[in-house]
């Protein structure tokens, strides 16, 4: 089943922002009039892939399906979460053949050294398309397609990285809940709402 452009549009834009949002947040973040972004959600709505609580719309399950992303079981998270060898882990490179010796071999061990390394680094692994394949190598759908939408936005680097840090963070957060993985005292604090900056 194939969804207009603008229903792709709203799905995708949901699923990056994670929380709840008015048809409003939506029109404003996709840059398009309130009227069609209202009764696209309408419409998604009927299809079961969105739901509608107080004016604020969240994904349903088959809403994530149709964005290609699977059901997310415990097994598949902690499969995810899971250590990888040193020949899977993530190998942050300032340039070409300039490694950095910095090296990531889980999502958390990612979301940590995301934070220390600098913005070069970042940008040189987003223009290759790096991070996506490695979430994916890891077999997190989701967070893959969210590094992909993230990268649509065409954002200035400082601002997507931050927003990756977030993704990746609020990722991490999730699947180590379903997991039953304790998180950090650093990481029970963060309520991920606090990147409400319209």
């Amino acid at each position: 089943m194939s969804l207009s452009p603008i229903k792709q549009e709203i799905l995708s834009s949901m699923l990056l922002n994670q929380q709840p949002q008015t048809a409003q947040d939506i029109a404003q973040d996709i840059q398009k009039e309130l009227q069609p972004v209202t009764i696209n959600l309408l419409g998604l709505q009927n299809m079961g892939y969105v739901l509608n609580e107080k004016d604020h719309y969240t994904l349903t399950k088959s809403g994530k399906q149709i964005l290609g992303i699977p059901e997310l079981t415990k097994e598949k998270a902690e499969a995810i979460l899971a250590y990888e060898p040193h020949d899977k882990a993530f190998n942050f490179y300032a340039a070409d053949n300039q490694p950095l010796h910095v090296h990531a071999h889980n999502l958390r061990d990612f979301t940590t050294k995301l934070e220390k390394v600098d913005l070069a680094s970042i940008e040189f692994h987003l223009k290759r398309g790096d991070f996506e394949a490695w979430f994916s190598c890891i077999g997190d759908e989701e967070l893959t397609k969210k590094t992909i939408l993230l990268k649509q936005k065409n954002l200035p680097s400082k601002e997507l990285l931050s927003q990756l840090q977030i993704i990746t963070k609020q990722r991490y957060i999730e699947l180590a809940k379903l997991a039953d993985i304790p998180l950090l005292p650093t990481e029970q604090n963060d309520h991920s709402h606090h990147h409400h900056h319209h």
